[in-house]
């Protein structure tokens, strides 16, 4: 028997709360962030994205491509709450929920709580729902699994609904451009394209020894995708694997001394995080992105759990030393992050890690 997996994505969410909230920014470009010189787009409308707005665009790249670009403040705790309303929604259908951010999550709903047979007619009672108690909408897509429900939810924004069904699967991906697969970002798209792989259909030519040459192990996974497979569950809870922060600097760090102090912060706020979720690890990352907008990263694994604020800042401060010319370089954003707990730790909702900013998709 195929699945029944839903994906829910909530369209533009916190700048479309925004315009809900304020009357005078609907129908206008909007942009949530920070509109200073060292600012970022956390999230754009509709109306912003289509002068070619996106999110983690520079706040002065935004302005120069819409002059009258109404930026607004973030208000996450505002957005958190109106999310657990509509995660509400989900776990009224079904407890295999799993979100992956404020703004979206899978459902899988073959056993549902409702004793509907029909995913598609789940799918729009949840919109209406969302509708109703939020004057929000999302969009959702339905499918037998989370590689094409997540794409269909995509199809028809905003405010769509699309449905993929098994028989139309194959037809489907193989008209699809390859860089909206899971796991294909820019680099792969561009390393794809060098090798004539353009759709889904070019993919599905490709045996899997030689996708797993190329992409490592996430070949064999390109594999399965272009042959509408994917095997994941929908995970209603899910083990956290890394926990962190970053900051992103209203004037360039320069000095050292600076430098130590703002690593100084961090530390403290990851060791804060790590103790109120009982959360240990072994390895620490250390992120630099300079004025230039490069980015590094360091990292070292121990022996030993990284439990103290001290260990903290010791290992970070020796992660600093390690990057190469940090004397000549300014820096814009630095971040640190435990990585590679152990998975009987304990089980937690994903959450997001920036200390400044909180990015949608």
């Amino acid at each position: 028997m195929n699945r029944k997996i839903i994906h829910v994505d909530m369209d533009a969410f916190y700048a479309s709360i925004e315009q809900r909230d304020n009357p005078h920014y609907r129908g206008k470009p909007v942009a949530v962030g920070y509109a200073g010189k060292r600012g970022v787009v956390a999230a754009a409308s509709y109306e912003a994205r289509k002068y070619g707005i996106h999110s983690a665009m520079p706040s002065v790249t935004a302005l120069r491509k819409c002059p009258h670009l109404i930026f607004v403040m973030p208000r996450f705790e505002h957005y958190r709450t109106i999310s657990s309303q509509i995660m509400q929604i989900f776990l009224e259908y079904s407890d295999k929920v799993e979100p992956l951010s404020l703004d979206e999550a899978f459902l899988d709903v073959t056993v549902n709580h409702k004793g509907n047979r029909s995913a598609i007619l789940i799918a729009r009672e949840i919109k209406q729902k969302i509708y109703n108690r939020t004057r929000l909408t999302a969009s959702a897509g339905v499918s037998y699994n989370k590689f094409l429900a997540k794409i269909a939810s995509d199809y028809r924004k905003p405010d769509g609904l699309f449905v993929i069904e098994p028989e139309q699967a194959e037809a489907f991906v193989e008209q699809l451009p390859v860089s909206k697969f899971f796991g294909v970002g820019r680099v792969t798209t561009a390393r794809m394209a060098e090798l004539g792989i353009q759709t889904g259909k070019d993919l599905k030519q490709w045996k899997e020894i030689d996708l797993v040459r190329e992409f490592g192990k996430m070949g064999s996974t390109y594999y399965r995708f272009a042959r509408g497979i994917d095997d994941r569950e929908v995970e209603s809870e899910r083990v956290r694997k890394s926990l962190g922060a970053e900051e992103t600097y209203p004037d360039d760090l320069e000095e050292m001394v600076d430098i130590l102090a703002a690593l100084d912060q961090l530390a403290m706020e990851v060791h804060r995080r790590a103790d109120k979720k009982k959360f240990m690890a072994r390895t620490l990352t250390l992120k630099i992105k300079y004025a230039d907008f490069t980015v590094i990263t360091r990292s070292r694994t121990v022996e030993h759990y990284i439990r103290t604020y001290s260990e903290l800042f010791d290992l970070g401060k020796e992660l600093l030393l390690q990057a190469d010319d940090l004397l000549d370089r300014k820096i814009r954003l630095m971040g640190l992050t435990l990585r590679n707990a152990d998975a009987e730790q304990g089980i937690l909702p994903p959450e997001g890690i920036q200390l400044s900013l909180e990015f949608e998709d």
